[in-house]
């Protein structure tokens, strides 16, 4: 079976970088409904530690992750399209 690339979202945490469909900036109203109804719907996955939400992870399958790495971080450590370790 082939290994997917993971991505770090910080902590120890990692996600399948294949899932993720988009990593935003939790400021603006939208984001926060989005962090909200994901709560009131058991979607989500608070991945900060304790600490100040820097980005909101959105993966395929509707779950919500929070993280508190802000999203240029996070979108540099995905891995590079077309690289392979064979």
């Amino acid at each position: 079976m082939a290994k997917k690339p993971l991505v770090n979202i910080g902590f120890g945490n990692y996600l399948v970088a294949s899932r993720v469909v988009g990593v935003v900036n939790p400021g603006s109203s939208p984001m926060r409904r989005l962090r909200e109804d994901a709560r009131e719907n058991g979607r989500l996955v608070d991945a900060t530690q304790g600490r100040k939400t820097r980005s909101i992870i959105l993966v395929d399958s509707n779950h919500v992750f929070l993280s508190a790495l802000q999203p240029e971080t996070i979108g540099s450590r995905f891995p590079v399209q077309g690289a392979s370790d064979e």
